[in-house]
């Protein structure tokens, strides 16, 4: 049996299991909620063990902060590279309830998609890798898999990973590697395989504008005394040129112009403006074609990720734009998603051939 035949073999199983984790309303930003995020942790702690992890563990970051799940599955070479997976298991708020086809917190497959939130941010993303690794065993016939394989999967991602940086701290040691990979990203298109090379990232900072102590009648102040409202929706639109770039000084120091080549694979992407408003070997092998590179304008914690743990990032997922995420009927192509265990599955020998 290959990989494609043992994902398809074993399909029926991950999409019923995909289904129990996202029945759990695990909102990270809802104090409600905050029960069904340790629910939903240990769900997958346990997931994780029944698949085979030796080591499936529940992690507080903080006695104020929500749980993340690490697991551990050694290589049977301990000179094996050490690989850790990043993803996140707390979902967006579902409101407004109304606006949804079907109950958000009551999976649904429709024409061969699973709506649910969560389905593609980020649990689909993340479950597709116990399904590969399964795949992987399988094939060869291993008690382990080539690379040591680790996992860190959050409980905070949608409500800012407050703590997380915290929590990357205190367990360098057992989260060290040598590659991190992020599955929490998407492709261009269903047939345009693609993979993530970059990420916009965020920067935080705090503006007060103080006014006038007292009301000000308009009749008399009217235009002579600079209204606080005016004034922060000038400052907000001056951040940006016309272009879209950022004006603040000394804004784009340390950002690298893009290559050549990078320039070429953007201009091969499909891209049709209206169609658009409304470890890549391993993507190859599952894809069958030539896999083309993006960025992205969003960002999680993956900063940290790289310079806490000091190791690259590769970039794996396969989402779409017309998921719908953090939005009402949120989905996710399940084919998209049987493709990404076979990713996972050719991923751990390709990283293994490095050494």
């Amino acid at each position: 049996m290959d990989v494609p035949a043992y994902v398809q073999s074993h399909a029926r199983e991950f999409i019923d299991d995909l289904k129990q984790w996202l029945a759990i309303p695990s909102v990270s930003a809802d104090p409600r909620h905050h029960g069904d995020v340790r629910r939903s942790a240990g769900w997958l702690a346990a997931h994780l063990r029944a698949v085979g992890f030796p080591v499936a563990e529940v992690w507080d970051p903080s006695p104020d902060g929500l749980p993340a799940v690490f697991a551990e599955w050694p290589a049977a070479d301990p000179r094996s590279p050490k690989v850790l997976v990043y993803g996140h298991h707390d979902v967006q708020p579902a409101e407004p309830l109304e606006e949804w086809d079907s109950p958000p917190f009551e999976p649904a497959e429709r024409d061969g998609l699973l709506l649910g939130r969560g389905a593609s941010d980020d649990k689909g993303q993340v479950l597709f890798h116990s399904l590969g690794i399964g795949a992987g065993l399988a094939v060869s016939r291993a008690s382990a898999p080539p690379v040591t394989i680790k996992l860190i999967v959050e409980g905070e991602e949608e409500s800012g990973s407050e703590h997380f940086a915290e929590l990357l701290r205190r367990e360098r040691d057992r989260l060290a590697c040598d590659v991190i990979v992020i599955s929490d990203t998407g492709m261009w298109a269903a047939d345009v395989p693609s993979m993530c090379t970059g990420m916009r990232g965020l920067a935080v900072a705090e503006v007060t504008l103080t006014g006038p102590v007292r009301d000000l009648h308009s009749g008399s102040f009217g235009g002579g005394v600079p209204n606080p409202l005016h004034a922060m929706a000038s400052l907000l639109a001056g951040l940006h040129d016309e272009a879209g770039r950022v004006t603040l000084p000394r804004f784009y120091d340390r950002v690298l112009p893009l290559s050549a080549g990078e320039r070429e694979l953007f201009a091969r992407l499909p891209f049709d403006e209206k169609e658009w408003l409304a470890g890549r070997r391993a993507m190859e092998r599952a894809f069958g074609r030539e896999v083309l590179f993006t960025k992205e304008g969003g960002s999680g914690p993956e900063a940290d990720l790289a310079e806490i743990l000091g190791a690259p990032l590769v970039f794996v997922g396969v989402a779409l734009g017309s998921d719908q995420i953090h939005a009402p009927n949120e989905r996710v192509d399940l084919s998209l998603l049987l493709r990404g265990a076979e990713v996972s599955a050719y991923l751990w020998e390709e990283l293994a051939d490095l050494t």
